[in-house]
């Protein structure tokens, strides 16, 4: 009878290898000093144990065994640190030309959404060949994207977007789990990664249902919300102008400059009091309840694509102009009010949208 009992999973990610090696390397490490120390204790144990002809003398030491028995240890360590550490910036550092997906893990399920609009759950179809940054978020508690053949284990956080990436050499379907404890049904929040040829991708691409892509559905979602009324380019904006904002740095009411990021754009969003931008006032509403994750997924990526502005968007104002205090509270009255209409108008399960 033929066993099938890998010791390993299958290497099918550019990383695999790699991590792979420095484990392997930590094992036979072990593995010798392990052996060695057990050794040594049955040879001295053997020749030092006690009989009535031996009698008992002092050992004062030796200054070059404790050179010997703390460089070795030292040097095997530093080794093991800068490897891993190499490593380690390796696998945080996507590639500036990855594919970018968004994932959303709730209980207890996966959830994809591709740049051309194709979404997937507890499935995730990417090509061989071409790095692919999967940006995630939690729903609820801590999931974590685990794909045992790429050799990639990400926690994904509530409130927060962390990302994961791989480029996957070979087709095939793969394992996907949450190896992160997250309730009664953890043990069944399973999925698979699917990597194809890249001519194969672009067919799957082609045959799936979607709206539109991305970028077009976010787009959609900031003029249904009324952002357009604020956020314009021009010298009467309410809102910071948000063309070519994206990964540029906005300075804050405070004198704080920070990096308008993913979850800088999703804190503005649902805690917009959070981070105000220099030259604003404090005016928009929280979208906290109102905008779903998916539809903040598709609006970042809206925003990704709008065309960048020659100014230094620092301060992120065409041509400054101040809004009167006396100004805001009617401002703020008139965003609640057009915020409670789109609720009225919006139905409770829109026909043909997927969960």
């Amino acid at each position: 009878m033929q066993l099938n009992f890998p010791i390993f999973p299958e290497q099918a990610s550019s990383v695999a290898g790699q991590v792979d090696a420095l484990y392997l390397f930590l094992v036979l490490i072990a593995t010798f000093f392990s052996l060695l120390v057990a050794i040594l204790i049955l040879f001295f144990a053997i020749k030092y144990r006690r009989t009535p002809e031996r009698k008992a003398e002092q050992i004062h030491g030796s200054t070059l065994l404790e050179i010997v028995w703390t460089v070795i240890p030292l040097g095997i360590s530093m080794v093991i640190f800068v490897w891993g550490a190499v490593l380690y910036y390796h696998m945080e550092r996507p590639p500036q030309n990855a594919l970018e997906i968004y994932g959303v893990g709730k209980q207890w399920m996966w959830k994809f959404q591709h740049p051309g609009g194709q979404r997937e759950i507890n499935a995730l179809h990417v090509p061989t060949g071409r790095p692919v940054k999967v940006t995630m978020i939690s729903q609820d508690v801590i999931h974590s994207f685990f794909v045992p053949a790429f050799r990639i284990k990400q926690d994904v956080l509530p409130n927060r977007y962390v990302f994961t990436w791989f480029t996957a050499t070979q087709p095939g379907t793969y394992h996907l789990f949450c190896s992160q404890y997250c309730g009664t049904k953890h043990s069944g929040m399973v999925g698979e990664v699917v990597a194809m040829n890249p001519d194969d991708y672009a067919t799957w691409l082609a045959s799936g249902k979607a709206e539109g892509s991305l970028a077009s559905l976010g787009e959609k979602a900031f003029q249904q919300y009324g952002c357009t009324t604020c956020h314009r380019p021009d010298s009467g904006a309410r809102g910071p102008n948000l063309e070519g904002l994206y990964g540029r740095p906005v300075r804050l009411t405070d004198n704080r400059v920070v990096l308008a990021d993913d979850n800088y754009i999703r804190e503005s969003i649902l805690e917009p009091n959070a981070k105000v931008v220099s030259g604003f006032q404090s005016i928009m509403p929280t979208f906290r309840g109102v905008v779903s994750e998916d539809e903040i997924i598709a609006i970042t990526e809206y925003i990704k694509h709008l065309a960048p502005q020659e100014a230094n968007p620092l301060n992120n104002r065409s041509a400054p102009t101040q809004i009167r205090d006396s100004e805001v509270p009617n401002i703020q009255r008139q965003n609640e009010q057009q915020q409670k209409t789109e609720q009225g108008k919006k139905p409770a399960n829109p026909a043909g949208k997927k969960p």
